[in-house]
């Protein structure tokens, strides 16, 4: 039995944004899962009973069922039973539109049905021959299998290739030293909708859970003039399926690489505790540190004041705005930029005129504080992001 505002409320949105119309629910409470069925035999018949009344052709359980509770329910019920996981591959599946997306959706997929697969082989291996021998079903199944396995091969082959790729677009942007701020949080906190406002984008967006799946990269600038890219990222959800964890770690290698992220939360639903949490789950998974965060408490015009001062207790470093109605988006920036030049260090440097190239390190990404030519070169002293100070020591070693 689930909190009827947590669980249950998400299902009911994961049920629609999949395509599914809702006829009706049912609950159990039970101390430990049936083995075989995950809920009782009595109230399997009762399920069966609510679905025959409402003439329904698919069951959508808010848990994940072994191949077993899968298949067992299947048969009692004789409908269609779909669990959390499987539910939330679907949606992946309708919302993937770039070529990543749809590889990586199709691994989780395949991953997803493989022990599926092995357990509806055993019931098919009942309908070949006696004792000693090997059913046409079973065939078919080995068949079936080594089909997957050797596609599951090749996708990850495609999928660490597209790796590689994003690891030689992170350094060249590296190069050309341009902070990198990604968006993270649950899904329909309002991501997209912020990386629009923000950089005058058009990503789609609508109120709808995993509207958007493919990572977007776009490039803007800070209010001191210092350029940065803002990246949109997969939203999270609560149990994300491990299966798409894995296959979408390619893409959430962005996260992990980010000069800082900005954690976008929706403050007016009342469960924004518990999704932030479910967020920290996931990006300790890949091995990001919370210490990187700046929190944007989104659709803050949406909840009373006081509750506000609440949230900004609970979450440090965190900042009020409204991304659709462009409020408190200035403070978030400043606050962007007072995160990335706490990274910056004091500095002196002759720059020689052959490198005169590398001032612009100053002008787009530190304070310069006094600076003066002489006969061997340009004499700075001021305040440099650590990132590029190691890059400028770097590139003048090399003279």
């Amino acid at each position: 039995k689930y909190n009827q505002n947590t669980s249950l409320a998400e299902l009911y949105n994961l049920v629609e944004s999949a395509g599914y119309q809702v006829v009706g629910e049912l609950s159990q409470s039970r101390s430990t899962p049936d083995p075989s069925l995950f809920i009782g035999a009595g109230k399997v018949e009762e399920l069966k009973q609510l679905a025959k009344n409402f003439k329904v052709c698919t069951v959508i359980f808010d848990h994940d069922l072994s191949p077993i509770q899968q298949k067992n329910l299947e048969e009692k019920l004789e409908l269609t039973v779909i669990d959390r996981t499987e539910l939330i591959l679907k949606i992946f599946s309708q919302r993937a539109h770039t070529k990543e997306g749809k590889l990586q959706v199709e691994l989780a997929r395949l991953n997803y049905l493989l022990p599926r697969l092995i357990g509806k082989g055993k019931q098919m291996s009942r309908l070949g021959g006696g004792i000693g021998t090997r059913g046409p079903g079973e065939k078919q199944l080995e068949v079936d299998r080594r089909t997957i396995k050797n596609r599951i091969a090749d996708l990850n082959k495609e999928i660490e290739a597209i790796k590689k790729h994003r690891t030689i677009q992170r350094n060249r942007r590296k190069k050309i030293l341009v902070p990198v701020i990604s968006l993270v949080g649950y899904t329909n906190a309002g991501k997209s909708t912020l990386l629009n406002t923000l950089t005058g984008s058009e990503v789609y967006v609508k109120n709808q859970l995993f509207a958007t799946l493919d990572p977007v990269s776009r490039k803007t600038k800070l209010p001191s003039g210092q350029e940065v890219i803002f990246t949109d990222t997969v939203g999270f959800i609560q149990n994300l399926p491990t299966q798409l964890i894995a296959a979408f770690r390619a893409t959430l290698e962005e996260i992990k690489e980010a000069d800082l992220l900005v954690h976008v939360v929706d403050v007016s639903n009342e469960n924004y505790l518990e999704q932030v949490e479910s967020v920290y789950k996931v990006l300790k998974q890949i091995g990001v540190e919370k210490s990187l965060f700046i929190t944007a408490l989104n659709k803050a015009d949406l909840v009373p004041h006081y509750l506000i001062e609440r949230a900004k207790r609970q979450l440090p470093n965190s900042v009020p705005i409204s991304a659709k109605k462009q409020v408190g988006l200035d403070e978030l920036l400043l606050k962007i930029e007072d995160c990335l030049s706490a990274r910056s260090s004091k500095i002196e440097v002759m720059i020689p005129y052959n490198k005169i190239d590398l001032l612009h390190l100053f002008y787009n990404y530190g304070i310069i504080e006094h600076l003066e030519y002489k006969n061997d070169g340009v004499f700075i002293l001021g305040t440099l992001r650590n990132k590029e100070i190691g890059y400028l020591n770097k590139s003048l070693s090399n003279l």
